[in-house]
């Protein structure tokens, strides 16, 4: 069975890529542009790792994590936080929301499977 991912990403471009790049790693993919839509089909798919944009028009992913987190049925699903702010002080911010790591933009395809693994792995 393979391993399902809810990509949470509004641009197209990286959300293409990041799907791509998956699929090659013999994910199942889904794939949401809002946070809003996200905690929907976490809801009702279950994915096994949730990779969520920081800056989603909206509700952030951020706070989209807090509330994944706050929902029993989707509360020990990993989320891997997706920012081009990697900035000093953003990984206690990000972890404080609920992401158990993040990746940093631009997207190192060569290591994006084996990251997600090693989160699988550590729940």
């Amino acid at each position: 069975m393979k391993t399902k991912a809810l990509v949470v990403e509004d641009n197209d471009m990286n959300c293409r890529l990041i799907k791509f790049v998956l699929e090659r790693s013999n994910f199942e993919v889904l794939v949401s542009k809002s946070a809003e839509e996200a905690i929907g089909i976490a809801g009702s798919e279950l994915p096994d790792v949730i990779l969520m944009d920081v800056q989603l028009p909206g509700m952030d992913g951020l706070e989209a994590t807090g509330r994944l987190k706050k929902n029993p049925a989707t509360a020990r699903i990993p989320v891997v936080a997706i920012t081009a702010h990697a900035m000093h002080g953003d990984e206690e911010r990000i972890r404080a929301a609920g992401c158990e790591g993040y990746i940093a933009k631009p997207i190192n395809t060569r290591e994006l499977a084996d990251v997600i693994a090693a989160h699988l792995e550590k729940r």
